[in-house]
């Protein structure tokens, strides 16, 4: 559901036509369209800016399993955008967001297992989600492994690193395509 740039009137037509589609769409049930319609609400594109409107699209997307959304929902609720601060709810959100596959979810969730913040502070797991999140490219899950490895003993390190296997086997490995 890409946008076309607007142009004059015509451009504001195209536009107006392509969110309602979208809003189509996304009423009738459909996951990728709600999360794209909870976007537009979080970013105020092509609608007012309003978080509370945007949790209840990325919810109803992330119910169905929509990674992109269960992230999302994940931050509003780490950042009190929408609904009330609640680190816990946004582990769970990141959690299933993070074992889809999802590396920005699963380097959230290394920081959360680093921080204790919504989990219990646990840097064997902090390590081995952030390391498959930098395994699939993400610059911060990188930087922060690289920290979090300086205040872990060589025995934490190996079995994070064998925890890491595991996850990349479960939690990436059924997802690339």
């Amino acid at each position: 559901f890409g946008w076309q740039p607007s142009r004059g009137t015509g451009g504001r037509l195209q536009r107006f036509t392509q969110l309602e589609r979208v809003r189509t769409a996304a009423e009738e049930g459909d996951a990728d369209a709600q999360s794209q319609i909870g976007l537009m609400y979080f970013l105020g594109d092509g609608v007012p800016k309003d978080d509370a409107k945007a949790v209840e699209w990325f919810r109803k997307a992330a119910e169905q399993g929509n990674a992109d959304a269960q992230s999302m929902l994940g931050s509003m609720y780490g950042h009190g955008r929408g609904v009330p601060e609640d680190d816990a709810m946004a582990a769970k959100w990141f959690r299933k967001a993070a074992e889809q596959g999802f590396a920005l979810a699963q380097t959230q969730l290394g920081l959360m297992h680093y921080h204790g913040e919504g989990v219990p502070e646990n840097y064997v797991r902090a390590y081995a989600w952030l390391s498959i999140g930098a395994a699939q490219g993400n610059e911060q899950a990188k930087e922060s492994k690289n920290i979090i490895s300086e205040l872990m003993t060589r025995q934490q390190i190996a079995e994070a690193q064998e925890l890491s296997g595991d996850y990349w086997q479960r939690f990436v490995v059924p997802f690339r395509e």
